[in-house]
């Protein structure tokens, strides 16, 4: 698998300025699904800290 940065220009379609590629498209899907949920879940722990420290 490879990861590259692309042209931030606003005619991507995605919208994304990097690209994952590799042997296997599904794979390169799953793994970017588990970032991606790696990241909300982050940010849903620091808002609960967040909330916590503030109380």
């Amino acid at each position: 698998m490879s990861f590259s940065f692309t042209d931030p220009t606003p005619n991507h379609d995605d919208g994304r300025s990097f690209s994952f590629t590799g042997p296997d498209p599904a794979t390169v899907d799953e793994r970017l699904q588990a970032i991606a949920d790696m990241a909300h879940e982050t940010l849903r722990l620091v808002a609960e800290l967040r909330r916590q420290t503030n109380s």
